[in-house]
């Protein structure tokens, strides 16, 4: 049996989407989640083979729930949002219906898996994960996970990003959480108006510096509120006195 789970806070669209998958025998709906964080526990539970998602959801958005999950179901998006379309075909996404949708449109993204499933296993598309988690919806914030647990950081709380082998220092006033992103990631995702990539291994929330400070030959020290010191290199100098308006 294929295992299914829908996704979404929308009842009726909910059960819509059991009523068309109840003609496909083939199927065991196994789950039906109002929110991202009760859908995360339904597919580390199940381990579903696909899933319908919902884009816009309370807590957590339909994006930001993938990027937690660590074996990735196939997808296919269901939602009213047509401008997160674009997004999910460049990734290659298994399909994205808008809503309302008819049950033949519903036939025929489920039939294009169903195909494609017949060739290969379900694949894990890194890219759709780094598209979506590099949307408008999830810029001013960043989702991790500490033993089990989502924890959602609002950008502002953010003092300054390290890196850190395979991961991502995010520090904050409450401690400091690893997040398996790159730098070059930050550094594309942030607004670069209120963060500096001021060297190799740091982005610096500009509005915790208190002041800068000479280091060794061309380099600096950023002081920040909280009394921690950021190194600023001599190419990070340039872009930390933009940021500050000097």
């Amino acid at each position: 049996m294929i295992k299914a789970v829908i996704i979404d806070d929308e009842p009726l669209a909910r059960e819509i989407v059991k009523e068309y998958l109840g003609t496909y025998t083939q199927i065991q709906l196994l789950q039906e989640c109002n929110d991202g964080f009760e859908g995360l526990k339904a597919i580390q539970q199940h381990q579903p083979d696909i899933i319908f998602l919902d884009v816009q959801m309370p807590k957590i958005n339909g994006f930001e729930m993938l990027e937690l999950v660590e074996e990735l179901p196939a997808v296919i998006f269901t939602t009213a949002f047509e401008e997160h379309a674009i997004r999910a075909f460049e990734v290659n996404a298994t399909d994205y219906l808008l809503k309302p949708f008819s049950k033949e449109r519903f036939d025929k993204a489920l039939q294009k898996w169903l195909e494609k499933r017949q060739e290969t296993v379900a694949v894990q598309t890194d890219a759709l994960l780094e598209t979506a988690a590099a949307s408008p919806l999830q810029s001013n914030r960043v989702v991790v996970k500490i033993n089990g647990k989502i924890k959602i950081i609002p950008v502002q709380d953010i003092h300054y990003l390290e890196a850190a082998d395979d991961y991502v220092k995010i520090v904050t006033q409450e401690g400091a959480f690893l997040k398996n992103k790159t730098m070059a990631f930050f550094e594309k995702t942030l607004d670069m108006q209120q963060f500096a990539r001021v060297h190799r291994s740091y982005i610096l929330n500009v509005n915790q510096v208190t002041r800068i400070e000479p280091y060794e030959k061309e380099n600096h020290l950023a002081m920040l509120k909280s009394g921690a010191k950021v190194p600023v290199s001599k190419t990070g100098y340039p872009k930390l006195k933009s940021s500050l308006g000097l």
